[in-house]
């Protein structure tokens, strides 16, 4: 089990640039934590600090009760860690990017030469294995990078975007490897495609201005929104009131609501007499994330009276 703690942990780069806002985070857990958020919401600076290579201005961040900062050197002795604006020197090989990362950790030779075999072998890329990295697509690339922390059999891997750049069938590919590894390891795990989080992270947390807006499992987000379906409509109709429930509006026109089971069935019922344009699903982790975020939409506020809209 891996535990990370940070109480009220903040990050100013400039007066007015505060890109972590007293963010507290608790996890105790094997397998994957991934964060999510929007482009500027903090993400990359919670990753770069936990990872040791950004100070914070306050607050503390503790891994496995070593403190980030007191204790960086033997924190970095076990995670390994793909930035995002990581790239393979370009001069090199794929074998020989691995060869020389393990080395460097304190592998023998013989074993980082084993160990860079066995990880390009299991990413799908052995016969890039002697082609020089400024050969490589971007998408093998990154598998190169992915397949250099996999082979250091760190205990803590954090992957900032990994599968930035992958076609499908690759991002595919990532994703059962990860799901592999996170019976053994720890991954922090940072993505904007919400689809990959839901289908991987045993834990999410959603980041909005440097504030951590929300924690938990994906059953345990749903249980926090109170509504376990959605309702999204397309277009104008007549008024519906609406007894049990929350709505939201989007810039483009449509409007959703979260509501219970029942509750979706009774306002179903009543679109389709209006032969309305609608779709109802359970609530995914999209729904989810715009629900607590709430600034791509225009909510309107439940009260003690029906809702008509």
């Amino acid at each position: 089990m891996t535990s990370i703690v940070c109480k009220n942990l903040s990050k100013k780069y400039d007066k007015d640039n505060l890109a972590l806002d007293k963010v507290n985070l608790s996890l105790n857990m094997h397998g994957i934590f991934s964060l999510i958020g929007r482009n500027g919401a903090g993400k990359t600076t919670l990753f770069r600090v936990l990872s040791t290579t950004l100070l914070s201005t306050s607050g503390s961040a503790v891994i496995d009760g070593v403190n980030v900062l007191d204790g960086a050197r033997e924190i970095r002795e076990r995670i390994a860690v793909v930035p995002q604006e990581a790239r393979p020197v370009a001069w090199m090989t794929p074998k020989e990017t691995i060869t020389s990362y393990l080395m460097w950790r304190g592998f023998t030779y013989t074993e980082s030469v084993k160990r860079a075999v066995d990880a390009l072998k299991l990413l799908g890329i052995s016969k890039f294995s002697n082609v020089l990295n400024q050969r490589l697509s971007g998408g093998t690339k990154r598998k190169v990078l992915v397949a250099t922390v996999i082979a250091s059999d760190a205990d803590i891997i954090f992957l900032d975007e990994p599968t930035t750049g992958l076609d499908p069938i690759s991002r595919g590919e990532l994703w059962d490897l990860l799901l592999k590894l996170k019976k053994t390891h720890f991954i922090f795990l940072t993505t904007h495609y919400l689809e990959e989080a839901e289908a991987l992270a045993d834990k999410i947390g959603i980041l909005e201005d440097g504030k951590l807006l929300a924690l938990g499992s994906l059953q345990e987000l749903r249980k926090r929104m109170g509504f376990p379906h959605s309702i999204k409509i397309l277009g104008k109709t007549k008024k519906i009131s609406i007894k049990v429930g929350r709505t939201v509006k989007g810039r483009d026109g449509y409007t959703q609501i979260f509501t219970t089971e029942q509750e979706a069935r009774r306002i179903g019922e009543l679109l389709i007499k209006t032969k309305t344009k609608f779709s109802t699903n359970p609530v995914s982790l999209e729904d989810i994330f715009y629900y607590f975020v709430k600034k791509d939409v225009n909510e309107e506020e439940k009260n003690d009276e029906p809702e008509y809209w």
